[in-house]
Order: structure tokens, then C-alpha cells, then sequence
């Protein structure tokens, strides 16, 4: 079966991009790689080969459904650590597994004290606590009856982490917000520290954090959208920008590049429209290439009549309206083109590009929406 189009994932790129992160954290931190969202996107199957092979053992999912996914293409008996979602009945299985997983209620808490005593095996838990955020966590007015809890427990349990999630740390209207989250994670800190709760690893920092917030670089950085090649803001660029390595004017690389090619070619004469309604009306006499790919493989419709693409490496305009399986191109200023022949939705060719940064700015996407939102069908391709 041959796709319509295809997703490259290059693991060079990975690799220069986690050396650029431990250039940042030092030699101590363990690096672990978020692959929520189908990695970002990039493919889990996929990504769990290229980053095991970069040398990285420790893998962050959002839920369950993805831990198993991880724990099935691993083949470097790495971790796995659970940031969110996972049903109360799936317990017992992830503690035999050895997947660890953050709790942030009592009920998540006393389920896998309950399991670990019943099947004499520790459950690996996270101590997610609330510091500003304001999604999951344990609150500060709780700390007393957790720590109750974790003391009572400590031989039937381990405690793996003492953990947060910031609000925004890739933003500067943000930072007093994100200071104030720090403040509070170390009163926590402080307060398990007196009643001598010890857990095994520290760990508050995502990609921005970890980049713009030294301060959060503890026992373990949770790398995201920067191991995939892009800031997590123009913002977060900036910040770092003038303690960039000289020569070197952007240090992290995009892992993929999204390709098809030219399904037809088509000539339209001037006044005629092209595709659904009148969006688009010929000024002049032009040539199509349709291509297809559409918003039911990820590319949206708000690039309608603004979307860019390389062909011959030459930018080309998408006209008319984005349908659900096509787009059509104006080639007009291009010669000897044919069907089959190459087209970038993303990635380079012949010295130009198109960003996933450009690309998501015409469809006012942040990049995480719009790499997230790529099919799982669209095949993904290692490149070494």
C-alpha cells in the first residue's frame, strides 16, 4: 500500500537536539522523554526507537494507553512514568510492569497502596502537588493527611518523585506566576523534609523550564517539544538567544519533514474558480497541481488560499479551498513538472523551507496543536 503522503523522522536531529539539552542540565539529570500525543505527533513506535538509541532510558506518557504503547516497541528495558490519565483497574498490571505513575488524590493513593499490599509488589508513585497550576495535585492544606498516609505506607510503597507542573513557563507573562510555583514546591519540599519523607527524585522541569528556569533542573528534566526540534515560544528562543553556541544561530533541529506528491495537473483559464464556492477566481491563466492532502490527513482548512508548499524548490501557493483530501497548488511559474513528482509540506528542498513555526502561524495553531493533530495513519519513516 503506498499513502498519500508520508512523515520523515530524522534521528540525527534527535540526537543533536539531546546534545544541546545536556549541554544545558550537565551530566547529572536524567532526560525524560514526554512522548504524549503520539510523540508530539512524530510517531510512539518510532520515537521510542530513535530516543532509546540516543541513550535515553526513561520515557513520560500522559496515560495509560500510551505507557503500553511505550512498553511495547521498548527494547532497553526502559522507564516508564505516567503523568496523568490511567483507569483505577489497571493498577494491579502497570505495578507488575513496573510503570510508575504520578498520583495527585487519595483515591488514586490508597488504590495503589491497596494493590501493592495484595500482590506483594511496590507501586512506583509520583507525588504530584499543587503549586499553581491548578489542574491535579495535591493541595497545601492536604499536606498533613498525605504525609499521614506516605509515612504509614512507606514499606508497602515507593516513593519515586516529588513533582509540579508549571503554568506556562515558555511565557514571560508568566514568570512571576512560575516563581511563585517554585516558592511553593519548595515549602512543600521542605515540609515532607521535616517529617522525613524522602523520595528518590526531584523533578518539576519541562522543556521551557528547563531551558529558561535553571533553578528547575533537579534530579530529572521531562523533555518534550524541544527533544523534537522546536522552542516551546518565539519567547523561549529569545531568552536563550544571546547564550546560543556561537556559529550556531539555532541548536535545535526538526526532527520531520512531511511529503506527498503531484497527484494531477490541471490548466485554468482567467475568471474561472477553482475547487468549492468562489474563494479563489483566476486573475490570469494559471496551472494546478493538485496534491493529495487534505484537513482529513492534518493540514487545515484555514490554509485555504494562504498554505505554502515546495515544489522544485520553488514556493507555491495553495488556491481555493483546502478539502477534506486535496489541495491544489499554483505551479504556474514552474516548468516540466509531472505527476509523481515531489511535494514538501513541511521540511526543505533545494535551499528553502517551510517551517512547522510558519506553518502553524498561518493557521494560528501553536505547534504542539498542529504536530499533535498529524493522523497515526500517515506512515512514519526513520531517517538514521
Amino acid at each position: 500500500m503506498i499513502a498519500t503522503s508520508t512523515l520523515e523522522i530524522s534521528a540525527k536531529a534527535y540526537r543533536q537536539n539531546i546534545r544541546y539539552i545536556r549541554s544545558e542540565i550537565g551530566p547529572k539529570p536524567t532526560i525524560s522523554a514526554v512522548v504524549k500525543g503520539n510523540a508530539y505527533g512524530h510517531g510512539i513506535a518510532q520515537m521510542v526507537e530513535i530516543i532509546e538509541k540516543a541513550g535515553i532510558r526513561h520515557f513520560c506518557t500522559f496515560s495509560s494507553d500510551e505507557a503500553w504503547e511505550v512498553l511495547e516497541h521498548s527494547k532497553r528495558g526502559s522507564e516508564i512514568m505516567i503523568l496523568g490519565m490511567l483507569h483505577l483497574e489497571e493498577i494491579p498490571e502497570l505495578i507488575r510492569k513496573g510503570i510508575s505513575f504520578y498520583v495527585f488524590d487519595f483515591e488514586r493513593l490508597q488504590r495503589a497502596i491497596d494493590v501493592s499490599k495484595e500482590i506483594g509488589i511496590h507501586a512506583k508513585v509520583h507525588i504530584e502537588i499543587e503549586t499553581g497550576f491548578h489542574r491535579t495535585g495535591f493541595d497545601w492544606n492536604q499536606r498533613e493527611k498525605l504525609a499521614e498516609i506516605l509515612l504509614e505506607n512507606q514499606d508497602q510503597i515507593t516513593i519515586e518523585g516529588l513533582c509540579t507542573h508549571y503554568a506556562g513557563a515558555e511565557s514571560v507573562s508568566n514568570f512571576v506566576r512560575v516563581k511563585n510555583q517554585i516558592a511553593r514546591y519548595h515549602e512543600f519540599k521542605d515540609f515532607f523534609n521535616s517529617k522525613r519523607i524522602a523520595f528518590k527524585i526531584y523533578h518539576t522541569a519541562c522543556s521551557a523550564a528547563t531551558l529558561i528556569f535553571p533553578e528547575t533542573i533537579m534530579d530529572m528534566v521531562r523533555i518534550g517539544i524541544a527533544g523534537y526540534g522546536f522552542w516551546p515560544t518565539k519567547e523561549t528562543f529569545f531568552a536563550k538567544l544571546n547564550s546560543l553556541p556561537k556559529g550556531n544561530k539555532n541548536p535545535l533541529r526538526r526532527l520531520i519533514t512531511w511529503k506527498s506528491t503531484i497527484m494531477s495537473l490541471k490548466a485554468v483559464k482567467t475568471g474561472e474558480f477553482v475547487g468549492y464556492g468562489n474563494s479563489y477566481m483566476a486573475l490570469e491563466n494559471i496551472r494546478l497541481a493538485i496534491v493529495p492532502v487534505g484537513y482529513g490527513h492534518g493540514y487545515s482548512r484555514m490554509l485555504s488560499n494562504q498554505g505554502m508548499v515546495l515544489i522544485s524548490g520553488q514556493h507555491c501557493q495553495v488556491v481555493g479551498t483546502v478539502t477534506m483530501n486535496a489541495i491544489a497548488v499554483n505551479v504556474s511559474k514552474i516548468k516540466d513538472l509531472k505527476i509523481g513528482d515531489e511535494v514538501i509540506l513541511i521540511g526543505k528542498q533545494g535551499g528553502k523551507e517551510i517551517t512547522v513555526a510558519s506553518f502553524s502561524e498561518s493557521t494560528q495553531q501553536v505547534n504542539y496543536e498542529m504536530l499533535t493533530r498529524l493522523p497515526k495513519d500517515i506512515p512514519r519513516i526513520i531517517i538514521p
